[in-house]
């Protein structure tokens, strides 16, 4: 009987582009659901863009839009730089949207209907200075479980933990640097402790990791803790109902996402929505990092618990990636965007090495450039690609591509082959992905030993019967192996598929035999990994950063300190610093950073090229005043002469640039400072 299975990703954060350590757990969640797939099984893939919160709010008040404009353009790069990756969505959905309002607002009422949501007042940090409620994100500070520095209010990238801004030390406004008073609101609470029990039971039944389980003990430990699952106006998301300015908190809709991601599947298919959370009988993966791990293994269930819904079978918990042993950085150019990869490799090669580096523990992986290309170049190029691309070769040449039959021989070796279908299967299952990685090479490599030990291409003259059999047989391996790597290369797959002129292999694929079989003409499957491609692609990545910042008038070395290095008077003094008014505004060719900027400087006009065309809609910014570095060098770009500088704001811990605006009253031309 086959599996009804959902599964689902992390959502992705609709402030922000999608990067290479965003695609480990796409790729990986896409590779579970195709091999799922391949054996047969109803499995849909579930995901949506994460849509609400202050950060979308806040970016879309500085370029003077509506957050839905924000929200619109990140959904359509989002599709399609993962669509790019290969990752096959059943339904990718947005949280912003009426679906998701309406399972957010029934889940509250039954959480508060079963006596689990209380409201009290809270002292809450309140920043003086914007005349704002200050939301978690928007509070940096020092953690007061381990004492490092510069962590967000709600919790600590270091060890962990979560708590109340209140509870930091240092605490800043990330707006205006100015430290946060105390003020009192009401707001709404999910009692979590009403599920302690519950929740232990489940976490013990094989939901969760060996390896997370004792993290998770400890949070049982400390006692689980009221959740704060209201925001105080402004607020991008979903008003409470009944309520007046109090929204839900982005961490309650985001995960019901799922949810209403699969209703709109099952709109779309006619499928019904409670086979996938109300049977006990559907099996529900959540694939996470393990970041978000407190959210998706104690508030996420006891809310399915509290609304009675079904509760995950399991949470595929995974580590971080780092590039060359180190956390990636934009200033060596290791961190990746998406559509900065694909713009210069083939997104196989990706999918592939990460398949390589995964396993089912959360340890982080590591993408090692030099290992990157060896690896897909010997095991890719050199060991799989090569039994079809010369076995295909010699039998269009030499028998007009029509295969023999398979001898008592070499069934024997093919027997050998799908001998292994079991472990690779359940390395797949388990995501053992490295694992089945390794077998599968082995197995070509031992492919390759028969094809290279026969010789065909040279018995093709002297015994052209036994080099037919040696060629029907490399290009039957050739399927086997194909179908178990299909559900890491599926653009390999299908042109392997076509080469062989086949219907599109599955599992039980592996239990047939291509004999007398007509092939068609051979296409090349897989290019080499080129290093000047690679380097090529990392330098943009730097360049990338150094457009976005330089032409921004922001820092490009912001990494580990909040500050730069300090300068003396006689270096700010050497800057000409003037208002500029923009008297045209649009977008550059080629370029998928810059906008073109026609400044007025008080009777000058100067024509700057700005990294900020992620960040504003270049009509929008007709009119306004900023601030220009006017006495700059002016720079050849490929694109033009850009002959200043305007003056933003931006960091790596926040997607996003924002101008600096002038007030009004100020003149274009009159000096700054």
């Amino acid at each position: 009987m086959n599996r009804r299975i959902l599964v689902t990703a992390a959502l992705p954060y609709a402030n922000g582009s999608i990067h290479i350590g965003h695609a480990v757990e796409y790729v990986m969640t896409d590779i579970w659901v195709r091999y799922q797939k391949l054996r047969g099984n109803d499995c849909i893939y579930c995901c949506a863009d994460d849509t609400h919160g202050t950060p979308v709010m806040i970016r879309a008040r500085k370029q003077g839009v509506e957050p839905e404009a924000i929200i619109g353009r990140m959904y359509e790069e989002h599709v399609r730089d993962l669509e790019g990756l290969e990752v096959a969505f059943d339904s990718f959905y947005t949280t912003h949207s009426q679906e998701n309002r309406e399972l957010a607002e029934f889940i509250y009422g039954q959480l508060k209907d079963g006596g689990h949501i209380e409201t009290r007042e809270v002292e809450q940090a309140y920043c003086l200075n914007d005349q704002m409620f200050l939301p978690d994100r928007f509070i940096r500070g020092t953690c007061p479980k381990c004492q490092s520095p510069d962590q967000y209010g709600d919790s600590c990238d270091n060890c962990g933990s979560t708590y109340s801004p209140l509870e930091m030390k240092d605490a800043r406004c990330v707006i205006c640097e100015t430290p946060p008073v105390r003020k009192s609101s009401k707001h709404f609470f999910f009692k979590l402790g009403d599920f302690a029990d519950r929740l232990k039971e489940w976490i013990s039944g094989g939901h969760v990791h060996e390896q997370v389980q004792n993290k998770l003990q400890e949070w049982f430990d400390q006692g689980l803790r009221d959740w704060d699952i209201s925001r105080d106006a402004p607020y991008f998301g979903f008003e409470i109902p009944g309520e007046k300015d109090k929204f839900f908190y982005v961490w309650l809709d985001a995960p019901i996402g799922y949810m209403a991601s699969t209703m709109n599947y099952c709109k779309q298919t006619g499928k019904n929505f409670d086979d996938y959370w109300r049977n006990p009988e559907t099996e529900i993966y959540h694939f996470i990092g393990k970041d978000i791990t407190y959210f998706h293994a104690l508030f996420w269930p006891a809310m399915l618990m509290g609304a009675e819904f079904q509760t995950p079978k399991r949470l595929q918990i995974h580590g971080f990636l780092t590039v060359n042993g180190e956390k990636m950085s934009k200033s060596k150019g290791t961190f990746v965007n998406a559509a900065t990869y694909l713009k210069y490799l083939d997104a196989s090669y990706l999918r592939y090495y990460f398949a390589c580096k995964l396993g089912a523990g959360t340890e982080d992986i590591d993408l090692n450039v030099e290992d990157f290309v060896a690896r897909v170049n010997s095991d890719l190029v050199g060991k799989v690609a090569n039994i079809i691309s010369r076995a295909a070769a010699i039998l269009n040449k030499n028998y007009d591509g029509k295969l023999g039959t398979v001898d008592e021989h070499h069934a024997g070796l093919l027997g050998v082959l799908r001998g292994q279908a079991e472990a690779i299967g359940e390395d797949y299952e388990a995501c053992r992905y490295g694992q089945a990685m390794r077998k599968i090479t082995a197995l070509a490599d031992d492919v390759n030993k028969v094809f290279n030990d026969a010789e065909p291409w040279k018995a093709v003259k002297s015994d052209p019967a036994a080099a037919l059999a040696t060629l029907t047989y490399a290009l039957n391996a050739s399927v086997l192996l194909t179908v178990y790597l299909k559900p890491v290369l599926p653009s390999y797959a299908q042109k392997v598929e076509k080469i062989l002129q086949v219907e599109p292999l599955s599992w039980e694929d592996l239990q047939g035999t291509l004999e007398n079989h007509a092939i068609g003409p051979f296409e090349r499957l897989i290019e080499r990994v080129e290093t000047e491609k690679v380097n090529q692609m990392i330098e943009e990545s730097k360049q990338e950063q150094v457009q976005d910042a330089a032409a921004a008038g922001a820092s490009t070395e912001l990494d580990k300190s909040p500050l730069a290095k300090e300068i003396t008077i006689d270096d700010f003094l050497k800057l000409d610093l003037r208002v500029v008014k923009v008297l045209e505004a649009d977008f550059v060719e080629g370029a998928d950073k810059l906008l073109q900027l026609t400044l007025d400087l008080g009777g000058q006009t100067r024509l700057v090229f700005a990294g900020i065309r992620k960040a504003y809609d270049p009509a929008a910014l007709v009119g306004t005043q900023m601030i220009m570095v006017a006495n700059l060098k002016p720079r050849k770009m490929k694109f033009g002469v850009s002959e200043g500088m305007i003056l933003a704001a931006s960091s790596p811990d926040e997607p996003g640039v924002f101008v600096l605006r002038v007030d009004e009253g100020a003149k274009p031309g009159q000096r700054v400072g």
